[in-house]
């Protein structure tokens, strides 16, 4: 009985190497030179820019009238717990308010369908500031963490724990959310309105 032949999968043709000594000097491949360095040159780094307004993790930039971006899931858990946004905002932080919407979250508002029209008709509230987007899509995460990393002059309220995970890394900006049906803030500077319990 003879052995049957199994087909190698994937097999290639060895090839020698470009360094090896069995190639002509002129085709061999050079070897790279390790430069040297100068211990007295002076060395270059590539540091994040941090904007002007932040004092540390202390944002100068904060203060009353508030502005405050509103995410989809805020309007929404609100809505579940009786709570008027304009309201419960001055509330918590003893200052006027004023909530923003981004063209994104407007949209995933409207995507949402006829059971969230009641948050439509809350965000389409004369007293909500609208801010128009300039990017692609329509993916309202990615859009709010933007706008609070370009611009530091907004407290983020949002219910969703992943873009809370996001934000927390960006220094300078607070979270507001609803807990115990009111709402509450985290990461603000003690000098400012809204006192810690």
């Amino acid at each position: 009985m003879g052995k049957q032949k199994t087909k190698k999968f994937a097999a290639m043709k060895r090839m020698i190497s470009l360094k090896d000594q069995r190639i002509k000097e002129k085709d061999r491949a050079k070897a790279k030179e390790k430069k040297k360095k100068d211990p007295s040159a002076i060395k270059e780094r590539e540091v994040p820019k941090y904007p002007s307004c932040l004092f540390f993790q202390y944002n100068t930039q904060l203060g009353p009238p508030y502005h405050i971006l509103v995410d989809t899931n805020f309007i929404n858990f609100s809505i579940k717990a009786k709570l008027d946004i304009v309201q419960s905002m001055m509330d918590c932080l003893y200052a006027k308010c004023i909530p923003y919407i981004t063209d994104c979250v407007m949209a995933e508002i409207e995507k949402l369908g006829m059971k969230y029209r009641v948050a439509l008709r809350i965000a389409k509230d004369p007293r909500f500031e609208r801010l128009p987007c300039t990017h692609q899509g329509t993916y309202a995460d990615d859009c709010l963490v933007q706008r609070v990393t370009q611009h530091k002059c907004y407290i983020l309220a949002t219910v969703d724990r992943d873009l809370k995970r996001r934000v927390r890394k960006i220094p300078g900006v607070p979270i507001m959310y609803i807990s115990n049906h009111r709402y509450n803030i985290e990461r603000m500077p003690d000098d400012y309105g809204a006192p810690r319990f």
